[in-house]
């Protein structure tokens, strides 16, 4: 049999052999790294055994499925601990996820508490060193219910329960420790040495608050104590930065608790937001976008016509109006939609580009609000461009280029997935082949590298996505790309073309901030409240050093804001340190400072943020700094 490596070199063997066996074949050191594989695209354990001709990528913890593997495991170490030291909890799941992983288990109140994991570390790094190894077996489905109903595992027997009959059921055996898993896990537990729980959190069994509460333990592991050290390190450094304290501290928003999850803005947010949508403006007009409003609710008939009351319907806001049933927009598309076909259109309107600023509402549950970051109300800078066929390609460019037009403004990295067709779609494959064919072109005629996130497209269309990475190498899911054959379709939108016969537009759905509020949550944390000048919503404090200079002060501060600058006066009776110090704290990017010198030569002494210095300016020769570091959106 042949096998084919990621390079693009290949290995003959005369009889079946593992991906491990292949793997050390190739090289001791990428074996003693490896954590998994993925066999012809599909990710595997190393322990697969190979027997026909087969793609064979190894991969290590630097992979994001090699990374997964290794987690999953040490959520298998987390359990086996769990069980040693209480050996009557019961366990439910325990998966990688994006930071780390997390287990859950039905125990009493109080069990399983934070102040225990020094004790449950302890046992973890036990099985670490005993090094035990991870086998894989499997039953059939009788004997796999029959196998956790004798080890007292009610939740594993509920989740065998529901598997489909005939299938065989896997599981991962390591000591004496067995669990129900269809992994993939890495070969041993001796890898994982570097653990860290790092907190509690209760969590109902499937996610349904009808069911019990269970005790969820988060953790979070790697193959080194460096790599776990510096991500502690930038825990802490989010904590600092969180939105939620910088947004009270700089008097940003609130979320009060007469509207959870309903973000109260605030004048100073109100600038920073506003600030946003000129600039979106600015970019989209120059852009040939034309911005339309749609009304926040509308009736059931339209959101059936969309499909959305069929597949959203649980996250939406409904209300009767004269027996009739009525819906708040979770999206802004199907008004759209409605603007489209307001007026026939023809195929020299094409494309047609249709901006909104539209604020939605969508149903989360309490425990999963998070400041601005998780919301049930938000500004959503949609934009609906309907086109031709012919048309896709060139447009999808033009979108990527302005998508990362924006983001190169806040000095964000970011990557893009193309994410394909779901289970729970509408639409013919013909129409969903096409339509991803005709993102995957575009992007690849940009030469801009994608990863394929198989299954997670939209319900009417596959999409780009776009992940900005911020300054702590966390990554944000902003903006999106969809490609729609299905809403035109359903609302009977048409165009005229060239042969005068009508024909079906193609619809794309695109965001670039993707929520206004979650956007600002990032910015937040990225630039920790120091914002570029540009957005702050204060960008001088005026500062006389006594009471005799507060008139001359204030004439600074006027002439300040007649050059279209956002500066404040502070001529409380307060101590000038003080005052600096509280300006310093509110992140403001210029302290301007004025006493006798400045009265008599018409300077300011300014201190830019993040300097000791001290500079004295004139103050036109000022106002031009400022001015430039606006015009150019620096993000010093």
């Amino acid at each position: 049999m042949k096998i084919t490596l990621k390079d693009g070199s290949s290995r003959d063997y005369n009889e079946p052999k593992s991906a491990a066996y292949i793997c050390k074949d190739i090289s001791e050191g990428l074996y003693r790294n490896a954590c998994a594989c993925k066999i012809n695209g599909e990710v595997c354990d190393l322990r697969t055994v190979i027997a026909d001709d087969a793609n064979l990528e190894i991969l290590t913890a630097d992979d994001p499925d090699g990374l997964r593997a290794f987690r999953h495991t040490a959520s298998h170490i987390l359990a086996q601990a769990i069980k040693r030291l209480y050996p009557g909890v019961k366990l439910a799941i325990g998966p990688s996820i994006a930071d780390g992983f997390y287990y859950d288990f039905d125990c009493e109140p109080g069990v399983l508490t934070s102040d225990k994991f020094d004790e449950i570390e302890a046992e973890m790094k036990k099985i670490v060193k005993e090094d035990l190894k991870i086998e894989r077996f499997t039953l059939p489905k009788d004997e796999a219910v029959a196998f956790m109903a004798g080890k007292n595992e009610p939740y594993k027997v509920e989740l065998i329960e529901n598997l489909p009959d005939g299938e065989e059921i896997s599981f991962y055996k390591q000591g004496e420790f067995t669990d129900l898993c269809a992994g993939p896990h890495i070969e041993s537990t001796k890898p994982v040495k570097a653990i860290k729980l790092t907190s509690v959190a209760g969590a109902y069994w499937h996610g349904d608050e009808h069911n019990k509460m269970l005790t969820r333990i988060y953790g979070t592991a790697f193959r080194k104590q460096s790599e776990l050290d510096e991500y502690l390190a930038m825990i802490e450094e989010a904590k600092k930065r969180d939105h939620r304290k910088i947004g009270k501290e700089l008097e940003l928003f609130a979320i009060m608790d007469e509207g959870p999850g309903f973000p109260f803005f605030l004048p100073k947010g109100m600038i920073l937001k506003n600030t946003l949508i000129d600039y979106w403006r600015e970019v989209h007009t120059r852009n040939g976008y034309v911005e339309i409003s749609t009304p926040i609710m509308l009736s059931r008939k339209l959101w059936e016509t969309s499909g959305h009351w069929d597949h959203y319907k649980d996250n939406m806001y409904t209300t009767v109006i004269d027996g009739e049933d009525f819906a708040i927009k979770p999206m802004n598309c199907p008004g759209s939609m409605l603007v489209y076909k307001s007026k026939p259109r023809s195929y020299k309107d094409l494309p047609l580009r249709l901006a909104e600023l539209g604020l939605v509402h969508r149903h989360e549950k309490s425990g999963q609000l998070h400041g601005l970051m998780r919301v049930r109300c938000f500004t959503q800078d949609d934009a609906h461009i309907y086109l031709t066929q012919s048309q896709i390609t060139d447009e999808i460019k033009k979108i990527v280029r302005l998508i990362d037009s924006f983001y190169n403004i806040f000095g964000f990295k970011y990557h893009v997935e193309l994410s394909t067709r779901p289970e729970n779609s509408i639409g013919s494959d013909e129409d969903w082949e096409l339509a991803t064919e005709g993102l995957r072109t575009a992007l690849d005629e940009l030469n801009l590298p994608y990863v394929v996130n198989e299954g997670d497209g939209a319900f009417y269309g596959p999409k780009i996505d776009f992940h900005l990475q911020d300054c702590l190498g966390r990554t944000w899911q902003c903006g999106t790309i969809q490609l729609d054959f299905q809403l035109p379709m359903r609302f009977g939108a048409e165009y005229v073309g060239q042969d005068g016969e009508k024909h079906r537009p193609i619809m794309i759905h695109r965001v670039v901030f993707g929520s206004i509020e979650r956007f600002i949550g990032i910015l937040i944390e990225h630039f920790a409240g120091k914002f570029p000048v540009w957005l702050c919503p204060v960008q001088i404090k005026v500062i006389p050093v006594s009471e005799k200079y507060t008139e001359f002060a204030g004439k600074v501060n006027a002439k300040l804001i007649d050059a279209k600058l956002r500066s404040e006066l502070d001529a409380r009776d307060e101590k000038v340190g003080y005052k600096i110090r509280e300006a310093r704290n509110m992140r403001i990017p210029y302290i301007a400072v004025v006493g006798e010198n400045e009265l008599q030569n018409g300077t300011v002494t300014i201190r830019r943020r993040g300097s000791e210095e001290q500079v004295t300016l004139g103050i036109e020769e000022f106002i031009e700094e400022v001015n430039n570091k606006i015009a150019t959106k620096a993000n010093d």
